[in-house]
């Protein structure tokens, strides 16, 4: 999956596991197959717009750092026709919804044409797509860069496509439609509060960007300013006033960004409002979400997809489960309630971080979280077989690569664990299909394919694959 997903891993400790095996086809099947995909460098790709909005009489597009340069439509502050007809009167400029102006079923068709395209030879049996029942303003995560116009007025929205260039915009039909007003909001306050926008040419200025996250179950909202400097000025009477207008928001944090970078987010949070983070609930489970949490924006597609991982997994209560790329533990923890014991691996260290308060917020006991590379992690466990020592070999493998894929480093190392099924979670189908080409050089077959879209008027499209071995 995406939205900042990184690569991840782990270093055994444990015991007992399964004996070691080549991880090659014991049948001997040679089956001829396409030339296997290259693999690349990964990267964070996020589906939807990157969003922005403006005063009604702000004059186009603005760049980041400075006045207009250019005319032409600059926002969406209202039913416009062609919004009501389905169609953004800024999608142009914005760059986030490849499918405007497309029915929903077409989307659909032409997204499961896609798939049955890229993995006809390497499925045998791919499923009707999964979409939504309502693909409007799904997304729960939604931010906002902030500028100013050549009148020094606070603009908000998104940047135009590879730029940072701002489109002032005030609504987004996939965003959610309360963190969008919460965001006007907040660009309504500036300028009584005299708070300067932030202005990328001179560097001078407070607010760059807002962040607003919404727990889908339990409809609590966090909101992340970021800005320059820990001094807010009249920080208490601005809680004050937004809490006025949006009850609902239960935490606000200012997240400092003081460098000079295209990254929204600073390392540093201080609440000033509340514990910092907000709750959700997904399958059951009760999962922390802080400003730099990864977190699906999607959750209520996500536990559709999600039940399809653990169908695939088929698990009986004995299994021993890797979580590998896990994030902050969503699957596996939801996976723990059917599994022996789960092992989560992850590289980035903040997602782990929220793993390990996840699994203790639910007092989870048979789930252990690692911080390392998924495939040094199983390379570490193939070792250990090797020198005859035990190991904790997974029965089971869930996997859930950024949209670049696995590698074939770890595709190597998960073959030789000898794991009896491996379930691939996967937010990129043509790197999918070339993953699943090693995966049946080294003794795989993948059986059946599940695609799922998470992410409505865009191109992207979630694919669950379930894998068995050969024999």
């Amino acid at each position: 999956m995406s939205e900042g997903k990184q690569t991840s891993a782990g270093k055994q400790t444990s015991a007992e596991g399964s004996q070691h095996r080549d991880g090659r086809d014991p049948s001997g099947s040679s089956k001829r197959r396409p030339p296997r995909r290259e693999w690349n460098r990964r990267t964070e790709n996020s589906p939807g717009p990157v969003r922005a909005g403006g005063p009604a009489n702000s004059p186009g597009p603005v760049r980041a750092g400075g006045p207009a340069k250019s005319a032409g439509t600059a926002r969406a502050a209202g039913p416009s026709k062609s919004l009501k007809d389905g169609v953004c009167p800024i999608s142009r400029k914005c760059g986030g919804c490849d499918y405007q102006g497309i029915e929903y079923e077409k989307q659909l068709q032409k997204k499961e044409a896609h798939i049955r395209f890229l993995l006809k030879d390497a499925v045998k049996t791919i499923h009707p797509i999964l979409g939504m029942k309502d693909p409007l303003h799904y997304r729960c995560k939604v931010h906002a860069a902030f500028d100013h116009d050549g009148k020094g007025n606070p603009i908000s929205g998104i940047y135009e496509k590879n730029s940072h260039i701002v489109v002032p915009m005030d609504s987004c039909m996939i965003e959610d439609e309360n963190a969008d007003a919460i965001i006007v909001s907040i660009r309504n306050l500036l300028r009584s509060f005299k708070i300067r926008t932030y202005d990328e040419d001179t560097g001078y200025g407070l607010l760059r960007h807002v962040l607003v996250r919404k727990g889908y179950a339990t409809g609590q909202y966090l909101v992340v300013l970021v800005v320059t400097s820990p001094v807010f000025p009249g920080k208490n009477n601005f809680v004050k006033a937004l809490r006025k207008e949006h009850p609902e928001i239960t935490s606000i944090v200012l997240n400092i960004n003081d460098l000079d970078t295209s990254m929204v987010l600073g390392e540093r949070n201080i609440p000033i409002y509340g514990p910092g983070s907000i709750t959700d609930e997904l399958c059951g489970h009760k999962f922390r979400i802080s400003p730099n949490s990864f977190y699906q924006v999607n959750p209520a597609q996500t536990e559709i997809l999600y039940r399809k991982v653990l169908q695939y997994a088929d698990l009986t209560g004995k299994e021993e489960v890797l979580d590998a790329y896990c994030g902050t533990g969503t699957i596996g923890i939801i996976a723990s309630d059917k599994a022996g014991h789960v092992t989560g691996v992850e590289l980035n260290k903040d997602a782990l971080r929220d793993a390990v308060s996840n699994a203790r917020g639910e007092k989870i006991r048979n789930i252990d979280f690692i911080c390392d590379d998924a495939g040094d992690y199983l390379s570490s466990l193939n070792g250990l077989l090797d020198i005859g020592q035990k190991a904790a070999m997974p029965d089971v493998i869930i996997m859930d690569p950024p949209r670049t894929g696995s590698t074939p480093a770890f595709i190597k190392a998960a073959a030789l664990s000898g794991a009896k099924t491996i379930v691939y979670v996967s937010c990129g189908p043509d790197t999918l299909a070339r993953d699943l080409d090693l995966f049946e050089e080294l003794g795989y077959e993948a059986l059946e394919a599940q695609p799922c879209d998470l992410f409505p008027y865009t191109a992207h499209c979630e694919v669950v694959v379930r894998l068995r071995r050969f024999g």
